[in-house]
């Protein structure tokens, strides 16, 4: 197995762990699943959003060519960008989307067996300009606008959703359900939203006591999906299994947490699968299988979250590394060709051509390791990278204050 596979798998793994991201959202590996224990996996940090894509024009962004000053405004229509702040404490934003939410992930030992990845959050607060904790949430997604945001108290998985006033920080609505909910993200115009149910909470992992004994995974606890009209509370929902094999012999396995993302038309929801040869399915909102839309997404890959562009001209792309050490593939909805651009991971759509990504230091400071990331802007066609957070630090610990960050639209 090459750099490259073992990047892919880490992406892979690290992606079960976070909520979709337009979709698929992705975390760092707190558990490699049992059945790849020996497998030695190169560490890559992974970002876990939640991406929201609307079809609609903006202005284009600067390629970066001719600033790349490393803090402060960069342009002051489309990028604002704070590269010596790490979480960040001020708006962070490109083009049409905007950093709306970050968390930090911590893990808590259940008990010799199980461990539980829990997430702490801060939300963009409008009055202040500023992010501000919110200790109450154990799930956010955020809607265009960033205006409401749906949440989950803090035992997963839940029996009620919460639609979130981000300007008063109180909860407007509740959505209760009889199929308890672990995962949340919007459609595209911010009408919809699809709650991804679990009997289990998702992020919960398990090893055996003896650690020199085998036992199998186990398997997931997802159940189905909620399709929810945000405006009027109806809900459908629709079951959908979790393991086995289709007709054509594709395993359906999926990670404990593997979440529903909507299709970029909203008509229906896709997530990953635990297989290589076929590694997402799509759904209606029924659970029954569907083909996937004709838009460029059968090139989505489900653990890269900037997924289409807004145009839909482009699909973002799996790790690349060839031209550049770090750097990821564009592919064309329509041919398929691929074009790789700068970016360690592909997170948001900033314009149809621009980017916000993960990537590792340029110049000083340069391969300390892979962990060293921060937020920056990538241009298709472009060599140049535009600075928007601090870095991370160098430490592969969840419990160090490593930040994720959560994308909308503004």
């Amino acid at each position: 197995m090459n750099v490259d596979d073992l990047l892919r798998d880490t992406l892979r793994e690290q992606a079960a762990e976070q909520l979709p991201a337009g979709p698929g959202f992705a975390d760092w590996v707190l558990a490699v699943r049992r059945r790849r224990r020996t497998r030695q996996l190169v560490a890559v940090v992974i970002a876990t959003v939640a991406v929201v894509a609307l079809a609609v024009g903006v202005p284009r962004l600067s390629s970066g060519k001719d600033d790349v000053r490393p803090t402060g405004v960069v342009d002051r229509e489309n990028t604002s960008a704070h590269a010596d702040q790490s979480p960040p404490r001020e708006l962070i934003a490109a083009g049409r989307t905007a950093l709306a939410a970050y968390y930090i992930p911590t893990t808590v030992r259940k008990s010799a067996t199980e461990k539980v990845t829990e997430r702490t959050y801060w939300l963009f607060d409008r009055k202040s300009g500023t992010y501000v904790k919110a200790p109450k949430w154990s799930v956010v997604a955020v809607a265009p606008g960033m205006r409401t945001a749906a949440v989950l108290e803090r035992t997963l998985p839940a029996s009620r959703i919460g639609l979130l006033d981000l300007a008063t920080g109180e909860v407007k609505r509740w959505f209760p359900v009889t199929h308890k909910v672990g995962g949340l993200s919007f459609s595209a115009d911010g009408r919809k939203l699809v709650a991804t149910t679990y009997t289990y909470n998702p992020d919960a992992t398990f090893q055996p006591a003896d650690p020199n004994v085998g036992e199998p995974d186990k398997p997931s606890s997802r159940t189905g999906l909620y399709i929810f009209d945000v405006a009027s509370g109806k809900s459908t929902w629709g079951g959908v299994a979790a393991g086995g094999e289709r007709a054509d012999g594709v395993s359906t396995s999926v990670n404990n947490r593997q979440d529903f993302a909507f299709t970029s038309d909203g008509r229906h929801v896709w997530a990953g699968i635990l297989s290589d040869d076929v590694n997402k399915l799509f759904y209606d909102s029924t659970g029954a299988e569907v083909p996937a839309p004709e838009d460029g997404s059968t090139y989505l890959v489900w653990y890269i979250t900037a997924g289409l562009s807004p145009d839909g001209k482009h699909v973002a792309g799996d790790f690349a590394g060839q031209t550049w050490t770090t750097s990821s593939y564009v592919i064309d909805s329509a041919t398929g060709e691929k074009t790789e651009i700068h970016g360690q991971e592909l997170l948001a759509w900033a314009d149809d051509r621009s980017l916000i990504a993960w990537d590792t230091g340029k110049g000083e400071g340069a391969g300390k390791s892979e962990f060293h990331q921060r937020l920056v802007l990538v241009t298709i066609g472009s060599d140049k990278e535009v600075p928007l957070s601090g870095f991370l630090g160098g430490s592969t610990d969840v419990s160090a204050g490593r930040w994720k960050p959560v994308f909308a639209q503004r």
